[in-house]
Order: C-alpha cells, then sequence, then structure tokens
C-alpha cells in the first residue's frame, strides 16, 4: 500500500472572492451574514471582499467548497480559488508606506 504523504502539493488553501449587493439595507444584511458564515467555517478575512481558509486535503477542500456555494446568497458574484500550500508559499505581499501624521509645533499663547 502506498502511503500518501502530506506535503506542500496535497495541502491546499481555498480563497473566495466576493462582489455583493449592498445597496439597501436588506442586501448589507445578507452580505453580512455570508461574511459571518464564512468565518464560521474556519475562513479567515484577508481583503474586506477576500476569504482564505486552510485544508489539510483535497477532500477537505471539496467539502468547504459545497459549503460556500450553500450559503451563497442568490445575487452577486462569487469566485472560488483553489491552490496548494506551495502556491500559497510564492504569493508575494508587498506593503506601500504609510502616511505619517502631520508634527505640529505646540501653539504658544500669549497673555497680556
Amino acid at each position: 500500500m502506498t502511503e500518501l504523504r502530506l506535503n506542500a502539493y496535497h495541502i491546499m488553501w481555498l480563497f473566495v472572492f466576493f462582489d455583493l449587493p449592498v445597496t439597501t439595507k436588506r442586501e448589507r444584511k445578507i452580505a453580512s451574514d455570508f461574511r459571518k458564515n464564512l468565518l464560521k467555517d474556519g475562513f479567515v478575512m484577508m481583503q474586506f471582499s477576500v476569504y482564505i481558509r486552510h485544508c489539510a486535503s483535497h477532500e477537505s477542500l471539496v467539502v468547504h467548497k459545497k459549503r460556500v456555494k450553500v450559503i451563497m446568497p442568490a445575487t452577486g458574484k462569487v469566485s472560488l480559488l483553489a491552490i496548494t500550500d506551495k502556491q500559497y508559499g510564492d504569493i508575494e505581499t508587498i506593503f506601500g508606506k504609510t502616511a505619517k501624521k502631520e508634527v505640529r509645533a505646540p501653539i504658544q499663547l500669549e497673555f497680556f
């Protein structure tokens, strides 16, 4: 019997990208519930409309893809992307400079 070794090509990551309508109060509630359900299923917010989840195997990935399809709102767009742990490790995240707050000299009050 061949033993399947866990390595960077068997461990998977599932990305969920979505663009949901949020024009009305009801639409905002539906979008919020979708995000909360992703969190309950073990996803982590990478950006506001991008969530990711680690899956220990391809079988686990299939389960979580099905769950996302079940909780998906009736309107809007949801995209799923599965990548290996090796591909995830190749992601480069680049941060720009942060804006520095302007430091002002203290105001000198003159009293007469």
